[in-house]
């Protein structure tokens, strides 16, 4: 299974899970079955709000899953509707995270648990 983790800086497995999927500057794509990690640039980073286009943000590459912090619910939409299941982060690292998945203690967004907005006190959880 191949797992999408919005970051920052790409450090591999040592990466800090990004608080958002459509400001992310870039993703972590893991491989859960190989370890095999490879960086992508957020293809579709500049947009207006509501106007997330994460399958072009993931520039091609085909994931199963995505974990992060934050997410809109287009973009949540979005991400279901291409066949990807989507995932609340936990604190830390993507391996941090990989583990959590890899255990089902990761819980999976639902319409109506997404973020209303880019910035802060936007009223999402994260």
């Amino acid at each position: 299974m191949k797992i999408c983790f919005p970051v920052e800086h790409d450090r591999g497995l040592l990466s800090a899970v990004y608080g958002h999927f459509g400001s992310a500057p870039g993703f972590v794509v893991v491989d859960s079955v190989t370890g095999e990690c490879t960086a992508i640039d957020n293809g579709d980073r500049v947009h207006q709000h509501g106007a997330c286009n994460p399958v072009a943000g993931l520039g091609g590459h085909q994931v199963d899953a995505v974990v992060v912090g934050g997410i809109g619910g287009g973009a949540l939409h979005k991400l279901n509707a291409a066949g990807m299941r989507v995932f609340r982060a936990g604190a830390g690292t993507v391996a941090d995270n990989l583990a959590l998945l890899k255990e089902n203690l990761l819980q999976e967004y639902l319409p109506g648990h997404t973020c209303g907005g880019h910035g802060h006190n936007h009223g999402c959880s994260h």
